[in-house]
Formats: structure tokens, sequence, C-alpha cells
């Protein structure tokens, strides 16, 4: 029996049916110009989707435009899968980071879950084997019982799909606000590693050639997912419980498997994984960066559920699927070839040339469209754009001053907040150590992990502190990158590339666009200055609830080269009787800080003075007198300042520390100051003239001891900080287990 449209493009016209889909008036009718009359509402699901601003990036391809995207290493920059990055050797980095927020936000198991799969099948769709996850988590405040829940559902869920798939979760971040209290960010990383020759593009070419579907069934799981996360979130978002999808970990690790199998057949042509948008987005991406069309027949389209309609088919963004084109009279091979992995493939069109996607049922067309109109013709707004009077506040408001009556009483105080106490709750339900890879564990700097085969090593971290990005737009995005980098330094490597993450709230609000604008004009000129070109990315807008918008939070994912194994550092002392170093002056830089949310409850004031050329040059020196094998220990001074970054150095070492402060510096600045750029390192008497003589700025200022305690002498000897090591360790590694236990 012949399919029925029982909505008729009347009907859908008439009852303005697009807005339920997110389609405004003007763009419907820029669909009705392009088709040259009235769509389906099959072809309207299509456009939907594909110009929801989670597909379409339709309210920041403007400003993504400035990111730099070339350098001497990228072998491939935004606009497929993943970015890849050579390594030499003929090996390349790949990786890639993606949002799941709202998702996540309704159902934070299966929206964190699915958020692993689905970066995971960016990075194997480019021909590369994941070697290793990350991820950067935000939540409100940990005294509220939805946080928790949320906070306890993501973990479990990042934990849940990634042990089973066999892929590391080897480093990431987890920071509390409030603003996140309704919206949490879930942002999940990605890294493979592939060799040159393997390097897949997702592209449908070839007139004739057979569109294979892969992997699990169809269902009606994930429709409209694409429009759900283009939306702010309301009391009504829990109704979109079924926009989230259900992941299967287990299926994941077949199609890996499978997958990197059929990327090294001669007779693969392009592959791409079914992700935001399912089977519309693949279909049509491929097609019309190759310039050609596709059809495709829907009846032969696998399926978990029945009487499924063409609509719920090409929306549907069930999990743990892939499209490949290939060439034809190779089917067998590969259909034989997933069916040994124990999955489903089957031919279910084939690429044309006349630039449309034709989409038959039961006999019928039920869709013919230009490619490009879904791919590439989606609208480009640019929205009003206003500095809001908060910053003009904040800048004549100048920096708090604050003062810590007790050093000791706040270093404990500071140690026990969520955002600075350790992690090890989070990582622990990880499985960090799968693959046998990993160097450097979560807790450090940055994760470390050993190319196979090599004298070689990869660094990666995810990086941003909204507050400062709150406070000021422009800064806060330079000191992002400038932290990513500071922390692959710190860890012996290299800085080669970004990937990012930007979480902001409604673009339609000319505030929110100001933040994304200066934002990304910072991240810009810092990914310059420290050659570290953006080569992929994810935008996640409209996160936001009727309490207001999120911070600006634009997530910088950065990967490094360590090109010596035996440049490996951590952050933790090594020796007793090394000397102890500060590299960079604290300044009275309280704005946006830990110190200021503690004691004043309060985010205000200007961002920390930042000078972007001191940082490149701090970084040069630091990563050389590494490689020069004179630094035993290194450790970035960021969330809480000096000395929570002192006492994280002497966690799990055994040691302890005797330090004096620097004349030059006021107490407590000197103490908790956020000023960036910073470092504290240790080094073996042996080496300290070459260390010296590297990094002329830095300035010792105590030794490592082997009695296990943190002393903290003011400039004139006096005891500020006299606490033993385990004392402070008990109090920072309990903090979340206890904030988790306790009844609000």
């Amino acid at each position: 029996m012949p399919y029925i449209d029982e909505i008729t493009p009347k009907t859908i016209e008439t009852d303005k049916l697009y807005l339920d889909m997110g389609v405004t008036e003007d763009e419907f009718s820029r669909i009705q110009t392009i088709l040259n009359r009235l769509p389906n509402y099959t072809e309207l699901g299509l456009f939907s989707v594909m110009w929801s601003e989670h597909c379409s990036y339709k309210h920041s391809k403007a400003v993504l435009k400035k990111f730099p995207v070339e350098g001497d290493r990228v072998l491939q920059g935004p606009g497929e899968g993943a970015g890849v990055i050579d390594i030499g050797d003929n090996q390349a980095a790949v990786f890639k980071m993606e949002s799941h927020n709202h998702p996540s936000a309704i159902e934070p198991y299966e929206g964190a879950a699915t958020g692993v799969g689905g970066i995971l099948r960016d990075i194997f769709s480019m021909g590369a084997r994941p070697v290793a996850l990350l991820n950067s988590l935000r939540f409100g405040e940990l005294t509220n019982p939805r946080v928790k829940y949320l906070f306890e559902g993501v973990v479990s869920g990042i934990a849940g799909y990634g042990n089973c798939v066999g892929v590391p979760t080897v480093g990431g971040e987890v920071q509390f606000d409030d603003c996140y209290e309704g919206n949490p960010l879930v942002n999940a990383m990605c890294v493979g590693l592939i060799d040159h020759s393997d390097l897949q593009q997702g592209i449908a070419k070839g007139t004739g050639n057979p569109v294979l579907y892969v992997g699990a069934g169809t269902g009606r799981d994930g429709i409209h997912g694409a429009t759900f996360a283009s939306e702010e979130l309301s009391e009504q978002s829990e109704s979109k419980r079924p926009s989230v999808q259900v992941g299967d970990p287990f299926t994941e690790k077949l199609l890996i498997e499978a997958c990197l199998e059929a990327v090294r057949h001669p007779q693969l042509v392009g592959i791409q994984d079914m992700g935001a948008a399912g089977l519309t987005s693949s279909s049509a991406e491929m097609a019309s960066k190759a310039g050609s069309g596709i059809h495709l027949n829907l009846d032969d389209v696998p399926q978990r559920e029945e009487k499924m309609t063409p609509y719920e088919m090409m929306l549907s963004e069930s999990q743990e699927r892939m499209l490949l084109v290939i060439e034809q009279g190779s089917e067998k091979e590969f259909t034989d070839l997933f069916e040994r992995w124990g999955l489903q493939a089957k031919v279910i069109g084939e690429v044309t040339d006349n630039q449309r996607m034709t989409l038959s049922f039961q006999g019928d067309t039920v869709a013919d469209v230009p490619v490009d109109s879904l791919a590439e013709d989606a609208p480009v707004y640019h929205p009003d754009s206003a500095e809001p009077e908060r910053f003009r506040a904040f800048q004549a408001a100048g920096q708090p001053n604050l003062t810590a009556e007790d050093p000791e009483e706040m270093l404990l105080t500071l140690l026990q907040q969520p955002t600075i106490t350790s992690k090890e709750w989070v990582y622990e339900q990880y499985d960090y150590m799968v693959q046998t890879n990993t160097v450097v564990q979560p807790g450090s700097d940055a994760a470390v992990l050993r190319i196979r085969g090599t004298d070689k090593a990869l660094a990666m971290t995810t990086d941003a502190n909204s507050r400062f990005l709150y406070l000021d737009p422009y800064t806060g995005g330079q000191m992002a990158v400038a932290e990513a980098a500071r922390n692959l330094v710190c860890s012996g490597a290299e800085p080669l590339g970004v990937t990012d993450c930007l979480n902001y709230g409604s673009p339609k609000n000319p505030e929110i666009y100001w933040e994304l604008e200066r934002s990304t004009d910072g991240l810009s000129e810092a990914c310059r200055a420290l050659n570290t070109p953006v080569v992929g990315g994810n935008v996640s807008l409209y996160n936001e609830t009727a309490k207001g918008a999120v911070y600006p939070t634009p997530v910088v994912g950065m990967v490094g080269l360590i090109d010596k194994l035996d440049h490996i550092t951590t952050q933790t002392v090594k020796n007793a009787g090394d000397a102890v170093y500060t590299l960079g002056k604290a300044g009275n830089d309280f704005a946006g800080s830990e110190l200021q949310k503690v004691t004043e409850g309060r985010i205000y004031g200007p961002a920390p003075t930042f000078d972007l050329a001191a940082e490149t040059e701090r970084q040069t020196q630091v990563l050389t007198a590494i490689r020069k094998q004179t630094v035993q220990s290194a450790h970035d001074i960021s969330e809480g300042g000096f000395a929570p970054a002192l006492a994280e150095k002497l966690f799990s070492s055994g040691l302890g520390v005797d330090v004096t402060l620097a004349q030059s510096e006021i107490l407590t600045a000197s103490l908790f100051s956020e000023t960036p750029s910073r470092y504290i390192i240790t080094v073996r008497e042996e080496d300290r003239k070459r260390f010296e003589k590297l990094v002329p700025e830095a300035e010792m200022i105590g030794r490592v001891t082997e009695t296990p305690q943190c002393m903290i002498r003011g400039n004139d000897g006096t005891p500020l900080i006299n606490r033993s090591v385990q004392e402070l360790e008990n109090v920072w590694r309990g903090a979340i287990p206890c904030y988790l236990k306790s009844e609000d």
C-alpha cells in the first residue's frame, strides 16, 4: 500500500506547524522559495533539523571564521568529523569535542553516555582508533539536591559507556557555580591515533555507488534531538525525554572494530556517523561535500520499531549507526565484514549526479530537495550585539580588596571548595588504564598517553574558567587557551592544536551575542600567539533557563606532543632537598577568584591583568627547561592561587615543603590571588644554575622537605601556614563525598 502523508503541505502552512519544529516564518518562506512549492511534512522535518542551531551554526558561523585553522601540522581542519594534527613519523592525532548539555539536563545518565558514544564515532569515522576520552563538566552548587542527582548521573553515564567500550577516560575538569543549576554543561572530548594513509572523509561520490547503512537499527529515540538542543530549557523540557537517545556501548565496541577494518578496504569511498539529525545529516552532508546527490529507499532502512514513517526514520538519532559509501560490486565484501562483527549492514540507496536528496517509501517519492540547501544553505544570522551594563560596572569597580585574616583556615576552606577539591570521586569511576597506554593518570595538570612503538607521548587537557569570561569575555577567552597550553607545558608537551566547545545562552540576546563575539576574539588571538590552530569543535547555544543564562563557557580542548618519554613531567614534588621556584609575580587579582566567591558570595570586578606576550615567553622557557631535563615537577597556579597549588604538589608524595613568600608580594595576594601565567617548579640542587639560566624570571622560595609538613612563611620569616600534608590532603580528598552524603 502506498505511503500517504496524513498532514498535507497546506495544513503545515495554514496551521503553522513549522513553528513547532523551530522553523521561523522567514525560514519557512525561504524553504518554499528553494522548493518552488510548499514542503511536505518529511521535507519540513529535514530542513528543521539541518537548519537548527545545533547543525547549521546559523548564529555562530560569523564568529567561527575568526579562528586560525591552518598550520604546518594541520592535516584536516574544521569541516569533517574531527580535526587532524601531524605528530611525525607518518602518524597523526585526531581529536574533537562535542556538547550534550540539554539531554544531560533531563536524563543525565543517557545524556552523558550518548555524548561519549557520539564523540567516539566522530573519531573512528576519520579512520582513527580512539585512544582517550576526556570531559569538561559544569554544575550548580553541590548543596542542591537536584544538582547532586545530575552530577552523579552524568558521571555514572560517562563511566558506564566509556568503561564498557574499552577506551580510557583519562582527564577532564569539573566546576561548580550557581548559573549552571538548571542547565549543566556536559562536553565530551575524544582523541585518536591514525597513520596518514588511513585518513578518511565523509563523502558520497561516484554515481551509482551503493550507500550502506551499518550498525544498530533505527528507533524512535532522539527524534528532533538537534532541534531540542537549539532551544532554551524550560519546565516543559521534561516532556522532551524522547529526544534523548539510548546508547549501547557493547554495540559501539563492535562498530569501532568493524569500521577500523572497513576503512582499510580500498573500495571504501566515504564514511560518516549518524550523529545529530541522524540519517538526514550524514546523507546530505556526504553528498553535498562531494557535489553529488543521493537517493535512499527507506523501505530498506533497518528498523527496531514497527510502522516507522519516513519522517521518523530520517530524524531519528538512534545511536551506534554509520553511513558508508562503497564502490559498486563490493557490497558482499562489506556486508560480510560487518556481519562477521555481529552488526547489521544493508544497502539503502545509491549516489546520484543530480545534487538532490530523494527519498522513496512504499513506492512513493516522499522527499525531493537539493542537498546543498540542507547542508550548506541554512540562513546565516548576525544578531545585534550590546555590551552588558555589568561589564562597565565591573571595569569601574576595580579589583576587590580582600584579606584572609587566618591564612591556614582559608587554605583549608579553599581546599574543600568543589571546584578546587580532589575529583577522585569522579575519575575513580572511570577506567583510565584500559589499553595500558596511560602514563600520567587523572589528577595532574594534563593526562599523558604513550604512543606505542615510539619514544613519544600525547598530552591532553580541557580547560576554561568561566568566571573570568563572565567578568571580561575577551581577556577570559585568552586565558582559557593559555591555561590549557600551560597545563600541557607543565607535562612536558608542546601544544599543537585546539578543539573547542562554545557554550553560551541565547544568541538572540544582544548581551549574550556580545559575549560570544568578544570571547572568540580572545580565543582567536591566543591561539595565534601560542601557535595552536583550531581544527574543529562545537557550538552549544540556548544554555539557559528562566533564571538566566550560564556564564559564557568556551571550553578549550588541547593536545600536545611530548617528543621523548623522558620529558614527561607531573605536578607532584619528587625529592627532599629540591629547590622550589615560582615563576610570575602575584598581583591583587581577586575578581572571579575562589577567595572572592568564598568571602563575598558573588563575582564582580575586572578580570585579572593578562599579558599574552609574557605568557608565550614563559611557556617557551618552561618547556625548554623541561626538555633540558632541569625540572623535577611543574604545576600551574590557577583556582585558589599559590597556597592551594603548592598543597596539591605535596599530596601523595610523602614529602613536605618549607617556603618563604617573596618580599615584594602582599600577603593575601601572594597566597590566594589568581594572577595568571604563574608556575610552581621544583629543581634538583645540581640543576639550579642551568635552570635559572633557562628561566631567568624564576625565583627560588624554599625547599622540599623530608618532613611531610606544609610550611609557608611570610616575607619576614613568620609562619603563616604550618599544617601537616596529611591533614590538608584529607580535607581535599574528602570534600565531594561529604557534599554528596549530606542531607540538605
